[in-house]
């Protein structure tokens, strides 16, 4: 049920590497997969979940803090009126 978790210690310029190269293959599953490619939709999803980890893994720089929800509601505003 439960996964053995590995550490892995990488700098982050490594990280920013593997997370393009992951975007990379990404798109080129999504072409396979569209193509109808065997296999190519189950490693595309594969993909997608290692940038899902990837993106909640990533440390967060504090000149770059996430938006709070009050923001992107008004960000939203201008589009609906």
């Amino acid at each position: 049920m439960f996964e053995k978790q590995n550490k892995l210690v990488l700098s982050t310029e490594e990280i920013e590497a593997i997370e393009a190269a992951l975007h990379t293959q990404s798109q080129i599953l999504n072409v396979q997969a569209s193509a109808g490619g065997n296999g190519a939709l189950t490693r595309l999803n594969a993909v997608k979940q290692a940038l899902s980890t990837l993106a909640e893994q990533k440390p967060v720089a504090a000149n770059e803090s996430r938006c709070p929800r009050t923001h992107r509601w008004f960000g939203m505003t201008r589009l609906f009126g």
